[in-house]
């Protein structure tokens, strides 16, 4: 980690949701998410496309972007189901085009109660020191969109005992 994880910046979004952390993992843990943001998201993400793997570490997905000359491509590089963590590592596109060096995005489900939990989205990012006055900086808003989305859909749909 060393020098390198002393120059990441952070962007982070927190979401309460009134299901089990077990059911808001199950949506997170593979590629559920990306493809239920995609359908939902139509007037921003075009598709979605898994390159390599089934959801699992490796797993490298690219989406598209409408009307679709912009695109990011990330490979899945952490799933832990105990810890119920997924961590992506940016390999083209999003903030690397437009200046960053390092773009990591990380989902915690964090429970709270037997019934309740947080979706934590964060994007770990490196600036390129020659765009440093530019100051790029990734996208929040989709990890966030993406986190309402399934608060509403797993909130619809849990059935309480």
């Amino acid at each position: 980690m060393g020098v390198e994880s002393q120059k990441l910046k952070h962007l982070t979004n927190e979401l309460e949701v009134n299901v089990p952390a077990s059911n808001v993992w199950e949506l997170y843990r593979h590629l559920g998410i990306s493809m239920l943001a995609a359908q939902e998201l139509k007037s921003v993400i075009q598709n979605v496309q898994v390159l390599k793997g089934d959801g699992g570490v490796g797993t490298t997905l690219k989406l598209t972007f409408v009307p679709g000359n912009s695109s990011y491509t990330e490979k899945f590089i952490v799933v832990n189901d105990e810890k119920r963590v997924k961590v992506a590592k940016g390999l083209e596109g999003g903030c690397l085009a437009i200046g960053c060096s390092v773009q990591i995005v990380r989902f915690d489900i964090i429970e709270k109660t037997n019934a309740s939990c947080i979706i934590k989205s964060d994007i770990a990012y490196t600036v390129k020191k020659e765009f440093e006055a530019n100051d790029p900086k990734p996208n929040i808003q989709l990890l966030a969109a993406a986190a309402q989305i399934a608060k509403r859909l797993l909130e619809s749909t849990h059935v309480t005992a």
